[in-house]
């Protein structure tokens, strides 16, 4: 503890205070060297005389301003590296030369030759010596030290152990390549292992980290990668890629922890900018739902488009507030306008589609949640079904161009009032579409349908997190339940791209790409926080996994068709269904029924309404 406290008050001095002492530290250390090296010439101690004495003693007096030319005193100790020990031995030289004069004209020491390369030895080893004790005295670890592996022994790598060989928390243990000629060479005092060895050195080194430092990684290999070392009770991290790096530099800042995302083996298909523009670019734009997951990514996207102006329509005034202050600090130059509205509200809507001059809407406003929605029937069918209707009269009635609807997976064969709604939702709009076709003026009606979004409001990815920082237990329904899972920012870019291509009222369907286990997803993200699994094969484990059952409504496995069949488009992610639907007179008496159902709270005609108009629609 003295030692501690020692360093404490040696770090608080000023820097004047601390030139002092390592000048006076350096001339004890000359006075000491001179002494040593006449002492190693005679090859015993030396007995110095009176003239001798002055020399030793007033002589290094001439080392300290060399070296302060030279900069010794202006860089900081605790970072000294093999620079500081070329500016030690270059200055150390000068001094000698000097030194040695001196000595020469005083004939203090007879023939000093052979003293001269000593002393210039002596003087390099002890000042060196010094500086390096008292880097490793100052830089000492904190007793809570994690020791990580950096895997890439590149330049990412390289760059990122410099970055951190002075972090009082973190000891790098050493490099994981897979270029096998790198294989037990050293870099920078770290020896390169093999991925092999990680086990091992996990175990005998208690690894608690390891850090992926290759930012040209493709997406496919990261993918593998992330699959080789989940398995691992460590936490990964890792750099981004070229393309995110600002700077040249690579810093602790820029590591960011695996996101569960990386581990979806998807590929990416640059959008097409064409498809992306079309109904954007210098038009005036309405998103409702527009605080939602879905909505506010669709915003951010639709801002870097530039349109002319950008309506945010939306019924909860938090939600509303926080997109709009979001998207106003990105400095677009576009124009927002935030509206609190209901979807339901008629003259609401006629008043921002025509005071507006509304070119394109993007629908994404709804009750999504399955278990809310089964307790909430009457509001979600307002709000699904009779906001969805309300909203396409409306815009019938101005001059919008395009109008596209958010729908979901959970529409097909819906086992639940969520998933009912969306699918009779569709249902209008498609039957609109067609009935609009021998008109003049005709509005481009699409839909979009997908499963899961990572990240948005009530998925499982935010549950799931939140139930690991508090220690468990993640809670999952069912072991066989299959979602198909995209990001918020893909899903957003392909809901635009195919609401550009629509025209008669097509549904489209985005390549969700390969489904995964629910359960495999809590496993997983489990150990990209540095913890185990606890179950019967390790009762020592930090997280357990408990199953609730299936909720009312709930599906093993999603599905994105009805008629299964759907025909291929220009966008290889996207292709459109060939469901069929009722006729707008067959639907029109539907919805009349539907509405005095719902104003008699009939949950018992509600539900014989959906068997009769929804296809495979089974009560939960």
């Amino acid at each position: 503890m003295l030692h501690t406290s020692i360093i404490k008050i040696l770090l608080n001095l000023s820097r004047r205070m601390k030139t002092i002492l390592v000048m006076f530290v350096d001339y004890l250390v000359l006075v000491f060297s001179f002494w040593a090296s006449l002492s190693v010439r005679l090859n015993s101690f030396y007995n110095p005389s009176l003239e001798a004495n002055y020399l030793i003693i007033f002589g290094p007096v001439i080392a300290v301003p060399i070296f302060y030319l030279f900069g010794l005193y202006q860089s900081l100790i605790r970072y000294s590296n093999y620079r500081s020990l070329l500016t030690i031995t270059l200055a150390s030289s000068i001094y000698t030369i000097v030194w040695f004069v001196i000595v020469l004209v005083s004939g203090v020491v007879d023939k000093p030759y052979d003293f001269l390369i000593i002393n210039w030895l002596m003087t390099i080893f002890l000042t060196g010596v010094t500086r390096y004790i008292a880097k490793w005295s100052l830089s000492e670890k904190s007793k809570s030290v994690k020791n990580i592996l950096i895997y890439g022994a590149g330049n990412g790598g390289i760059q990122l152990e410099s970055a951190l060989k002075y972090s009082p928390d973190i000891f790098v243990v050493g490099f994981i390549d897979d270029d096998i000629k790198m294989h037990g060479r050293y870099i920078e005092n770290k020896k390169v292992f093999s991925p092999d060895r990680i086990p091992k050195l996990i175990k005998s080194k208690d690894i608690s980290d390891i850090l992926i430092a290759i930012p040209s990684l493709s997406r496919s290999r990261k993918y593998n990668l992330l699959q080789s070392l989940k398995g691992f009770p460590v936490i990964i991290k890792a750099l981004p890629g070229f393309s995110e790096i600002a700077t040249g530099k690579l810093s602790i800042s820029d590591l960011k922890t695996v996101r569960i995302e990386d581990l979806l083996h998807r590929e990416v298909v640059k959008p097409d900018e064409k498809l992306l523009i079309k109904d954007i670019s210098n038009k005036n734009v309405l998103v409702t739902g527009a605080g939602g997951s879905i909505g506010s990514e669709i915003c951010r996207q639709i801002i870097r488009l530039k349109p002319k102006l950008l309506i945010l329509l939306e019924i909860s005034e938090v939600s509303l507030y926080l997109i709009e202050r979001e998207l106003r600090e990105k400095n677009s130059g576009v124009t927002i306008l935030a509206m609190i509205g209901d979807i339901t509200r008629r003259n609401r809507l006629d008043f921002i589609l025509n005071n507006y001059e509304v070119d394109t809407i993007y629908h994404t406003a709804a009750y999504k949640h399955v278990p809310l929605v089964e307790k909430n029937t009457i509001p979600g069918i307002r709000c699904n079904i009779f906001g969805t209707l309300t909203l396409i009269q409306a815009a019938m009635n101005s001059n919008i161009e395009s109008f596209v609807f958010i729908s979901t997976d959970k529409a097909v064969r819906p086992t639940n009032i969520m998933g009912a709604t969306k699918r009779f939702a569709e249902m209008i709009l498609q039957s609109i579409a067609t009935n609009q076709l021998d008109s003049k003026k005709k509005i481009r009606i699409s839909m979009v349908r997908f499963g899961n979004v990572l990240g948005s409001s009530g998925s499982v990815v935010p549950l799931f997190k939140s139930q690991i920082e508090n220690g468990g237990p993640i809670t999952v329904t069912h072991p066989g339940v299959i979602r198909y899972f995209m990001t918020l920012e893909e899903a957003s870019q392909l809901v635009i791209q195919a609401g550009a291509m629509g025209s008669d009222g097509e549904i489209f369907l985005l390549d969700m790409g390969e489904p995964i286990y629910i359960l495999d997803l809590a496993k997983d993200m489990v150990r990209l926080s540095g913890m185990t699994v606890k179950d019967d094969k390790n009762l020592d484990g930090d997280i357990e996994i408990t199953y609730t059952g299936l909720r009312k409504g709930e599906k093993l496995v999603e599905e994105l068709l009805i008629d299964k069949s759907s025909s291929p488009t220009r966008h290889k992610k996207i292709t459109k269904a060939n469901d069929k639907h009722a006729s707008w007179e067959d639907l029109e008496q539907h919805i009349f029924d539907l509405e005095e159902a719902i104003i008699e709270n009939d949950f018992q005609r509600i539900g014989e309404i959906f068997v009769k108009t929804v296809s495979g629609y089974q009560r939960a």
